[in-house]
């Protein structure tokens, strides 16, 4: 069974020092398709970041590290994707987005990606 999940990293960057990039990294370490779009285009890994919205289709998860303010932009563009889930990373907990997604049949998390892949949960 393949167990792989088209991943958006919505808040992506090239800063080794930010938690997106260690996602993007991880995620790629195990496996997971990824595609990311942040502030400017850039490249994490093998990753290329976008840095404006783009048609994307089967995407399963959708993993935020943008704050709740940096997200309303982003509300239909996400809730267009029909991710099968939503992650909130710490800080980026959005009870507005949430009730959105969940009133569309998304699941929602607030987790941590890394968590998440370090467990063998994700």
């Amino acid at each position: 069974m393949d167990n792989k999940k088209n991943t958006l990293v919505l808040g992506a960057s090239d800063n080794p020092d930010r938690y997106s990039f260690l996602a993007v990294n991880r995620l790629r370490n195990n496996g997971h398709p990824v595609k990311a779009i942040g502030k400017r285009k850039t490249t994490v890994r093998d990753v290329e970041v976008e840095n404006m919205t783009t048609d994307l289709k089967d995407i399963d998860t959708v993993t935020l590290y943008l704050n709740p303010a940096n997200q309303k932009q982003y509300y239909d563009y996400i809730l267009s994707l029909s991710p099968k889930r939503i992650i909130f990373n710490p800080g980026t907990e959005n009870p507005e987005l949430e009730k959105m997604a969940e009133d569309k049949g998304i699941e929602t998390m607030e987790a941590c990606t890394l968590v998440l892949l370090a467990t063998g949960q994700y």
